[in-house]
């Protein structure tokens, strides 16, 4: 049965089961009076002030970090290379700075809609399959970071849609190098795409 996720869903303290239990969830958006939605197939976690690929590392406070303080259930959202506008789903207690990205997915509904903000009609299996182009898809901008999740511009449903075990990969994370030891830690979580057919 559809249903929106819960505050209670966001707020626990163990961001790796966040972004692990996040597989399958469909993202939606409702920008401009049109609605799209994606099944989410992969996410990655970030541990906040231990996590040396966190934005909060250490405890790093600024006015672009600030959303990953406040209770989870917020967008996070800021701007990679100056062009990609990546979306994370904030979890933990308040001043406790977990964050999920959630870097690609399935689409599940308003298609017609993400070929036109994709610039035309493409592949449905390359249409969301970065963090970039997901966002792109959706309309999801950095303008909107501190969004709640249970509002009417962003929110996250649950249909059902839970991954079989097995076609869970668990592995380390993608363009964070620089973060030492904490590269190689399993905190990426993926199903294949076709795991979660499109309509």
């Amino acid at each position: 049965m559809l249903r929106r996720l819960e505050t209670d869903f966001y707020l626990r303290n163990d961001v790796v089961a966040v972004a692990r239990e996040l597989l399958g969830k469909v993202l939606c958006s409702s920008v401009g009076g049109r609605l799209t939605r994606a099944v989410i197939i992969e996410t990655e976690a970030y541990a906040g002030v231990g996590d040396r690929a966190s934005h909060a590392f250490g405890g790093r406070r600024t006015r672009r970090t600030e959303p990953l303080y406040a209770p989870g259930g917020l967008a996070y959202i800021y701007l990679c290379y100056g062009i990609h506008h990546l979306f994370n789903v904030v979890s933990g207690p308040r001043d406790v700075p977990h964050a999920v990205l959630v870097r690609a997915g399935v689409p599940f509904a308003g298609i017609d809609v993400m070929h036109e903000r994709r610039g035309g009609a493409r592949p449905v299996r390359s249409l969301i399959s970065g963090p970039g182009t997901l966002t792109q898809a959706l309309g999801i901008r950095t303008a909107m970071t501190g969004t709640p999740l249970d509002g009417g511009l962003l929110w996250i449903e649950d249909h059902g849609l839970e991954p079989e075990a097995h076609a869970v990969l668990a592995g380390p994370r993608i363009g964070v190098d620089y973060a030492g030891e904490d590269a190689a830690l399993p905190y990426r979580f993926r199903v294949p795409p076709g795991h979660f057919a499109s309509p």
